[in-house]
């Protein structure tokens, strides 16, 4: 959906001087750098996933194959744990000193947890310091990407207006599906052109080298962006958590049962799925990460016009229609993938399910954006969105494994997505609609 420069408010803070910013973007080019600099600051995340069924046996060789299917998933949610902590230093730094210091500072620290992984040997090379450095590059790539996401976000609704904050939110939705999708193009080209032995060896190592050298370029796109952070007055200094906590307790809370549903539905539909296909379908690796891009797919192009229709219809409207929805189709969803086995039951699964995932993401994100205030906003986004990512959507593959091989229902999967669903609900019962709020 093109970007309508008509309807473009001016950002809330004041313009970066001249001086400093010669050639100040249109809010066309700046909500275009911001999204494209997000998805490329992204791309190692959505590698890892793709890739992580591959990597894990490399560095933590284990005999039994539910076991190292157990560690693999759970090292996957390891990375997770330190986004609620990236969300808070960073996004507290963010609302001290500014949007763009703060994405910029991520997006190096996500380098430099590529950097890690490609240089790291595996565990027959040198023993068990492996697998600590893989960990070690899982942790700074959480704590990186736990503060991109708060920051980005504040920094695309202070560009908008009352009309057009849904909308323009809707695009940090925009670049985690570009980000997959560029993820899954080079997981794709990499697994149809080498050797299993070559992509086990080098191939995967390659993919992360890419997403280091693209830093740069994300770099250079957000180089001329505004800053859109209002300075609070000397007086106002405490930590931005303590606030967050002791004068908007209410909302902390409800925005992080917000984000549980979208949480377990990101991580199930767009990263279990495809692995869920290979494990449990047999369905070859190759094919099911089409299944990745798929789902990628879905979030950039319903992500939004879900963002332009909340504007519309309300934040809290579209939030429901979209949760109930996922909570109708996900254990007929399983069903069907077990019943017929076969890719193309699988990319229709999966791309039914994700049209109303991208539908809830961009509406969830503006209504938690808009009941904090500014100085409290990329900390409050991150934490809230993190603490849930960490618990329910970095671990919802573990979860869904073992709740497989404890209740021996392939379909076990569907109930944890139906109960974070529920969860999510209870949370939009704790808020207000916001669509036209004026933001403090």
């Amino acid at each position: 959906m093109p970007l309508d420069p008509t309807t473009m408010a001016s950002p809330v803070a004041t313009p970066t001087p001249a001086e400093d910013n010669p050639r100040a973007m249109s809010k066309v080019s700046a909500i275009t750098a911001i999204t494209i600099g997000g998805a490329l600051e992204l791309y190692d995340s959505g590698v890892y996933n793709f890739f992580a069924t591959l990597i894990i046996p490399l560095y933590f060789p284990i005999g039994n194959p539910l076991g190292q299917l157990l560690l693999s998933f759970g090292t996957f949610g390891a990375g997770y744990l330190m986004r609620p902590l990236g969300g808070l230093v960073i996004g507290a730094y963010a609302d001290r000193h500014g949007r763009k210091p703060a994405v910029l500072l991520s997006m190096w620290l996500m380098a430099f947890s590529a950097l890690i992984l490609v240089v790291t040997p595996t565990h027959a090379q040198i023993g068990y310091v492996a697998p600590v450095l893989m960990i070690l590059a899982r942790l700074i790539q959480g704590f990186a990407i736990g503060g991109e996401m708060g920051s980005a976000s504040a920094m695309l609704l202070e560009y908008a207006d009352e009309r057009s904050r849904g909308f323009y939110t809707s695009w940090q939705t925009a670049s985690q599906g570009i980000a997959a999708v560029f993820a899954a193009l080079v997981a794709l080209s990499l697994t149809h052109a080498l050797s299993a032995d070559a992509l086990e060896h080098w191939g995967w190592r390659a993919a992360f080298l890419l997403g280091i050298l693209v830093i740069p370029i994300g770099q250079l796109i957000r180089r001329r962006l505004e800053e859109t952070l209002v300075p609070p007055p000397r007086k106002k200094t405490a930590a931005g958590g303590w606030q967050l906590m002791r004068q908007h307790w209410r909302e902390l809370v409800a925005s992080v049962l917000l984000m549980t549903g979208l949480a377990a539905a990101i991580h199930l539909i767009a990263y279990y799925l495809p692995n869920y296909a290979t494990f449990q379908l047999h369905i070859p690796r190759g094919d099911a990460v089409w299944a990745g891009f798929v789902a990628a797919a879905m979030m950039v192009v319903f992500g939004p016009i879900a963002g332009w229709m909340c504007d519309r219809v309300g934040r809290r409207t579209m939030v429901w229609w979209s949760r109930v929805a996922l909570l109708l189709m996900a254990y007929p969803a399983f069903f069907l993938l077990n019943t017929f086995p076969s890719l193309t039951c699988l990319l229709v699964v999966v791309g039914c399910l994700a049209i109303p995932m991208a539908m809830t993401s961009p509406a969830t994100l503006v209504l938690v954006s808009e009941v904090l205030p500014q100085r409290l906003r990329a900390t409050g986004m991150s934490v809230t969105y993190y603490v849930a990512i960490a618990i329910f959507g970095g671990f919802a593959q573990l979860f869904s494994t073992v709740l497989i091989h404890l209740t021996g229902n392939p379909n076990a999967p569907a109930f944890y997505l139906i109960g974070c669903g529920l969860v999510s609900l209870l949370g939009l019962t704790m808020v207000p609609e916001t669509l036209g709020r004026k933001l403090s």
